[in-house]
């Protein structure tokens, strides 16, 4: 084990405070913006306030959004006109996109219109009321200059303070360096900075422990949590990731690198009161180990259902508001390996056992996996589902790989022991930290049952079952919108992606078609996929995808498949449990059982 850093930091919020009361100042107004809760910055304002001292304190994540629901009446509200900021370094719908959810936050019938403003710093916000009256608004949204670890400039979120004076002239106008961005700062400079291996992996596992001030918010009748320590372990990860992309040569988004797991543990520091500075400050440590994370006793919960029969796996799986555990799912696919048996087995990188069944039919043949990315739980239940339905029919002929990933799983079930609502971006590759699907060299560990899977049943269409973010995505020490996943950052409903070699183009465009078909007859799930659509297209301004019968559909060709068509389904399940779970893998088991008896017609007629 090698302790890369240990460090402690004082709280802005704070140390900002200790300083307007040392040096009053009573003429002058302030205004700070940081990366904490609207709790405490209003305990902030009114211990200032008593002294005589006017100051306002802003969130830095997010602002627009603390404004609406911070500052805004909205009650009898007609119209919102909005003009959101441009800037040279930044995509031009990316504040737009930090807008996210104001569409859902407002009040029936108010006519929102979003269009790009100036070249400037602040939203422009013009509101109408019903009985006449009118209000402007200019919110600002403070950002300074980066540089990403391979060399493109952008900006990002930042602190910032101003004073005015008793004439309203600006007498103080900067950026300030918050805690939360000095944590972020300290954490990769500690990392980039060490003498790492000259070839992957670099590590075992790089565990980053963070305690510190932040906040979690619900955005009421959005669905929307507004999370600093989610959004560090977002930051952090990714970052991670760019930085061991270059230190290997490699291009960015390249997901074939290796350097082992990156293991983001960003919690909120205890706190009895909200201006509560903790004894030993805010808290980081840096570790680059190879011994496992500790973890709770993987066997069956007393109460657990142990089914004897397919028609018993099946009936409780539809029941899963939860994402199971591995013990859980190998007592959920036991009557189909009893069945069926063992088409062929393989060992994750950390030693756990990872197996597909075969049901030999005489159909055309069909391989169904799960958990390819750990953290896309409905995809593991869905798969699961549909194994089991398609076990049912007695001519049925499929492969089935329950979880793909079984190391980033068991990171996943980790994490939702103490934050169950995060998206756990850094369960969602290998233990080696690449993408499974992506692994081009020896050894091959998960990546081998894939293709063993295919050969064993002769299959040309896999069908992997994911998911992506429930809510939204961001990183706001980067850039806020995530580099290369900028299509995933706010739900759009449940997704198909079709991917063929070119020769395959007609039987992948009618399977697309004929899946989305089907999808219109899951309940609820048409109204679903047009409430998400249109909010995604408010926030991001574009359509990036056909859409075929309300799904949205992406057909993408690739000449490099392991099989000659490949159906990729895409639910926003990440953090979703209960009946949004059960709703999320029942889409998905609907997903397999129309694509299965789809392509029964299209191949037989190619």
């Amino acid at each position: 084990m090698t302790l890369l850093l240990s460090s402690t930091l004082d709280r802005t919020l704070t140390q900002w405070v200790a300083e307007r009361l040392a040096h009053p100042q009573p003429e002058w107004s302030w205004q700070l913006w940081c990366f904490e809760g609207v709790e405490a910055r209003r305990a902030a304002e009114q211990m200032l306030s008593k002294q005589g001292i006017h100051a306002r304190i802003r969130s830095a994540y997010k602002p627009l959004v603390h404004a609406v629901l911070e500052d805004l009446d909205t009650t009898g509200l007609q119209s919102l006109h909005l003009h959101y900021p441009l800037h040279a370094d930044a995509a031009p719908h990316r504040f737009m996109l930090e807008a996210y959810p104001l569409a859902a936050m407002l009040p029936p019938g108010v006519d929102l219109q979003m269009q790009a403003g100036q070249h400037a710093d602040s939203y422009t916000l013009a509101l109408r009321y019903q009985d006449g009256h009118t209000q402007n608004l200019q919110v600002f949204a403070p950002n300074r200059s980066f540089h990403t670890a391979h060399g493109s400039s952008g900006i990002t979120p930042c602190g910032w303070q101003q004073a005015q004076d008793a004439q309203g002239r600006t007498v103080h106008d900067a950026a300030l360096q918050t805690d939360y961005e000095a944590a972020y700062a300290q954490a990769l400079h500690a990392i980039e900075h060490h003498a790492w291996p000259q070839t992957e992996p670099f590590f075992g596992r790089l565990h980053i422990a963070m305690q510190l001030t932040g906040f979690e918010q619900e955005i009421a009748g959005t669905g929307e949590t507004m999370s600093t320590p989610e959004a560090m372990h977002e930051d952090l990860y990714f970052s991670l990731l760019e930085h061991f992309q270059k230190l290997s040569g490699r291009a960015a988004g390249d997901r074939r690198l290796q350097p082992g797991q990156i293991v983001p543990d960003i919690r909120i520091a205890a706190q009895s009161h909200p201006l509560e500075q903790t004894s030993v400050g805010l808290q980081i440590h840096a570790l680059a180990l190879s011994e496992p994370l500790p973890t709770a006793p993987e066997g069956l919960p007393p109460a657990f259902f142990r089914p004897n029969s397919i028609d018993d796996a099946a009936f409780h799986a539809a029941q899963l508001q939860r994402a199971p555990s591995l013990a859980q799912m190998d007592a959920l696919v036991q009557p189909l390996f009893a069945a069926y048996g063992s088409a062929c087995q393989g060992q994750s990188v950390q030693g756990r056992p990872i197996a597909a069944t075969y049901k030999k039919g005489s159909e055309h043949a069909v391989v169904l996996s799960g958990g390819q990315h750990a953290n896309e739980i409905s995809g593991v239940t869905g798969a699961l589902r549909g194994a089991l339905a398609l076990a049912q029919q007695a001519d049925s002929h499929f492969a089935y790989i329950p979880i793909e990933n079984p190391d980033g799983y068991d990171l996943h079930q980790w994490y939702c022991d103490y934050a169950p609502q995060q998206m756990h971006h850094a369960a969602r590759y290998t233990a080696l930290g690449d993408d499974l699907a992506y692994r081009d060299h020896a050894p091959w560990y998960e990546s081998a049952l894939r293709r063993d899977a295919i050969a064993a049943s002769g299959a040309q269409l896999h069908l992997s079952l994911h998911g992506y973010p429930a809510h939204e995505w961001t990183r706001p020490l980067s850039g806020y919108v995530p580099q290369g996943f900028d299509l995933w950052t706010i739900p759009k409903g449940f997704f198909l992606i079709l991917r063929y070699r070119k020769d395959w183009q007609a039987q992948a465009e009618a399977l697309a078609e004929r899946v989305a078909q089907a999808l219109l007859k899951v309940e609820g799930l048409p109204e679903y996929n047009r409430r998400q659509l249109a909010l995604y297209q408010s926030h991001s301004g574009r359509q990036p995808f056909e859409l075929r019968h309300g799904t949205p559909c992406s057909m993408q060709v690739d000449d490099n498949g392991l099989t000659p068509v490949s159906l990729i389904t895409e639910f926003p399940d990440q953090t979703v449990v209960g009946d949004a779970l059960v709703f999320a893998h029942t889409a998905q088991r609907a997903a397999v059982l129309a694509a299965y008896a789809a392509w029964q017609d299209i191949v037989q007629a190619r």
